[in-house]
Parts: structure tokens; C-alpha cells; sequence
């Protein structure tokens, strides 16, 4: 099993959610967050003042999946959230070892 750490745009959601469905995954996990990486923010102004804004607002999506669906999941999700430019977001892989279901205890094999 993999988990799949996604960060993207908050527009870009709704795009990566519609071409999971499409792969059959249906359990996500989706978090908002709060971060930056090459563009380290931007300029604002409130009420005339200018102020710089550097922790910009960005999605988290969690799935866990299968090994044989990582690729078709990693792809889907890329192709959905960009849009060419900086700050598009990641896409991390980490491995799962074990999964639970709270309500029973049973140990679950994907």
C-alpha cells in the first residue's frame, strides 16, 4: 500500500477529485493547508496598506491505494491539477505498512 500526498491549488480540488472517481478511488482524505515553495508568496493590500503574504493557501489530498495503482493515480492527479505554472503543487509517495478499521479492529490487506 502507498500513501498519496498531494498539495494543490484550492480551484484544482474539485479536478483532482472528479479524475480519482474515475480510477475508482473513492477514499480521500482532504485538509486545508497552508505553505509555499519557489514563489515564497506575494504582494497584498488591505484597506491601502501593502503587506507581504507569504504562506499561501493550498490543498491537501490523502488516498491510500494499492502498489499496482500508483502510477495511474500520480498521473491523474498531476494532469488534473496543473495549470503550467509556479505553484501548481507536489505529489509525494510514502509506503503503508499496516491499515485498521476503527469500528471493527480488523486489519485491512489492499
Amino acid at each position: 500500500m502507498k500513501l498519496i500526498k498531494s498539495i494543490v491549488r484550492p480551484n484544482k480540488v474539485d479536478d483532482v477529485k472528479t479524475a480519482l472517481e474515475k480510477l475508482q478511488i473513492s477514499g480521500m482524505t482532504v485538509t486545508e493547508v497552508r505553505g509555499h515553495g519557489k514563489q515564497k508568496g506575494h504582494t497584498a493590500i488591505y484597506r491601502g496598506q501593502e503587506y507581504q503574504v507569504s504562506l499561501l493557501p493550498k490543498m491537501q489530498i490523502e488516498v491510500v491505494i494499492s502498489d499496482n495503482s500508483v502510477e495511474d493515480v500520480i498521473k491523474a492527479i498531476i494532469e488534473a491539477a496543473r495549470t503550467g505554472e509556479i505553484g501548481d503543487g507536489r505529489v509525494f509517495v510514502l509506503p503503508v505498512s499496516d491499515s485498521y478499521k476503527i469500528r471493527t479492529g480488523e486489519r485491512e490487506m489492499m
